[in-house]
């Protein structure tokens, strides 16, 4: 049994989980949807095992998919929506990145698109 995100158009439309010969076999309306497999323990191109550390497993197509998140097939990668205009796709990662860095000053901030920056909370 594995995980499986039904893609259609770039877009997941739903995950679930199934056997490789059954996502294989599922119904698609038309040819713009497929299903393709995906891992919960990968996030931000690593594997994690079950203690929340990573343990050097395959990070199979960058990160774990929700409904919405974009399928980039030139990437073979999943990633959310852009949260702003300003942010910026990590190839490395395939997460995104504000144009300025958190402050690491232990406070709460929120991210102003207007001026593209940290505001305190």
């Amino acid at each position: 049994m594995g995980h499986y995100a039904k893609v259609k158009n770039g877009i997941v439309e739903n995950v679930i989980v199934a056997t490789q010969e059954i996502a294989e076999a599922m119904p698609d309306s038309d040819d713009e949807t497929s299903y393709i497999k995906c891992s919960y323990n990968t996030m931000n191109g690593v594997h994690y095992g079950s203690d929340g550390n990573p343990d050097g497993g395959t990070a199979l197509r960058y990160n774990f998919p929700s409904i919405g998140h974009t399928y980039d097939s030139v990437r073979d990668a999943f990633y959310p929506a852009k949260p702003f205009p300003s942010w910026v796709l990590d190839e490395a990662t395939c997460s995104w990145n504000t144009p300025t860095p958190h402050p690491d000053d232990g406070k709460y901030y929120l991210w102003d698109e207007s001026t593209t920056s940290w505001v305190e909370e």
